[in-house]
């Protein structure tokens, strides 16, 4: 079974939510997230993996734009 972990969320419309992601053979999340809008991938937006900066976060996704 993968471990996983709790991500939060930088910025756009998503700011402030947390996704569940599951971790490599290195222990390392996926590098982007593709959070999904009300018309599913039309309106998805892009997260891209960071170092975080807030406590007990060690990485958090920052908001890079729309998908589309």
């Amino acid at each position: 079974m993968a471990s996983t972990v709790q991500i939060l969320l930088v910025g756009g419309a998503a700011d402030g939510e947390t996704v569940t992601v599951e971790l490599d053979s290195n222990d390392r999340p996926p590098l982007t997230h593709h959070h999904l809008g009300a018309e599913g991938l039309a309106e998805a937006q892009i997260y891209e993996l960071e170092s975080g900066d807030h406590p007990g976060q060690p990485w958090i996704y920052t908001w890079r734009g729309p998908a589309v």
